[in-house]
């Protein structure tokens, strides 16, 4: 039956990468087309072509010059990837018990949960400023910047798994004699881990979307601040180049977790 099995998954995985490579194809077409057709200056919309050459440009050291400000674009790619691996990381750590007190312990989500629900609205760049008043101009507040971004999605999400764990099973293990603390941790956290595995996805989707505002300060080298750098310049084939980049390491970051997510958490959607 598994042999069986395999040649029309094979069939229909082709089938999507052919889709997804004709989806690309049109829309290179029509950005062609527009900077063909001259709807906006090319200062504005570059070509796929002029991108390109950015990309490779960016991405190789030529005539003695080393990427882009002395970095190569992999470079620039690495040191964003590993902020916002730190900061999620200290998100994780700070916001997962967050999470499991406010879920469990009715008088701490009275008084934190108005405060995640606080820091979730606001827009990085509304506390970037006061940031680089306190810890100055190098790593720490881009650290702390992507800390706050992310922790509110996975203290959120972690609370609600928390408060989602069925009943019959908190009741059963109280029965058994689990205490609080038990309880919390070996039955609560378990229930509620596939829900919490997804919030920290949303944050590091987030910490990527808060990346840029982090590298407004002194972020080169840094995808954020080597796409500032260049539109201080209006090189914009370059922004396109590093907006793509951010865009294509995200989604191959999001498989990554969503594989882990799966050897992680075997039993979610299983009863």
């Amino acid at each position: 039956m598994p042999a069986a099995a395999a040649p029309p998954r094979r069939g229909a995985a082709l089938r999507w990468i052919a889709l997804r490579a004709l989806a690309l194809a049109v829309l290179l077409g029509a950005w062609q087309a527009v900077v063909a057709a001259e709807v906006w200056p090319r200062v504005l919309v570059p070509s796929p072509a002029e991108v390109w050459h950015q990309f490779v440009l960016a991405s190789t050291v030529h005539d003695g010059v080393r990427g882009y400000s002395g970095h190569l674009l992999i470079e620039h790619l690495g040191v964003s990837l590993r902020r916002i691996g730190i900061g999620t990381g200290y998100a994780a750590l700070a916001g997962i018990p967050l999470g499991l007190l406010i879920g469990a312990v009715r008088p701490i989500a009275v008084v934190l949960e108005p405060a995640v629900t606080f820091l979730r609205t606001l827009p990085p760049l509304a506390y970037l400023s006061l940031l680089v008043i306190w810890f100055g101009i190098d790593e720490s507040p881009k650290i702390w910047l992507l800390v706050i971004a992310a922790l509110p999605p996975i203290a959120a999400a972690t609370a609600a798994a928390v408060r989602a764990v069925p009943g019959d099973l908190v009741e059963a293990a109280r029965a058994l004699g689990a205490r609080p603390v038990s309880l919390l941790l070996s039955v609560r956290l378990p229930a509620a881990l596939p829900e919490i595995l997804t919030g920290v996805r949303i944050a590091v989707g987030v910490a990527y979307t808060s990346v840029v505002a982090a590298e407004t300060v002194n972020g080169v080298p840094g995808i954020g601040g080597m796409i500032r750098d260049a539109q201080r310049y209006n090189q914009t084939a370059v922004v396109v180049v590093g907006i793509l980049a951010i865009g294509l390491s995200g989604i191959l970051l999001d498989a990554a977790l969503r594989l882990a997510e799966r050897g992680l958490v075997p039993w979610r959607g299983r009863t």
